[in-house]
């Protein structure tokens, strides 16, 4: 049965057991797209990822420097 549903890209803020709040990027690697889309959906997805990843890593960036200064104060 073929999946129905494919992460390309995600963000997440999370909070671990023991309260510390971390930031946590994933999703499916660029070089292995082509095995879950084809043709047009590819390079849409292709562009989708290349316009957001870097607006992402950004913000988690950011906010991994704000949470650091956070937790040392």
């Amino acid at each position: 049965m073929k999946a129905k549903e494919a992460n390309i890209l995600s963000f997440k803020i999370i909070v671990n057991h023991s309260g510390a709040i971390l930031t946590e990027m994933g999703g499916l690697p660029e070089d292995r797209l082509h095995e879950v889309f084809k043709g047009d959906e590819l390079m849409l997805v292709r562009k989708i990822i290349r316009d957001a990843k870097p607006k992402l890593e950004k913000m988690h960036d950011y906010l991994e420097r704000e949470l650091t200064a956070f937790s040392t104060t």
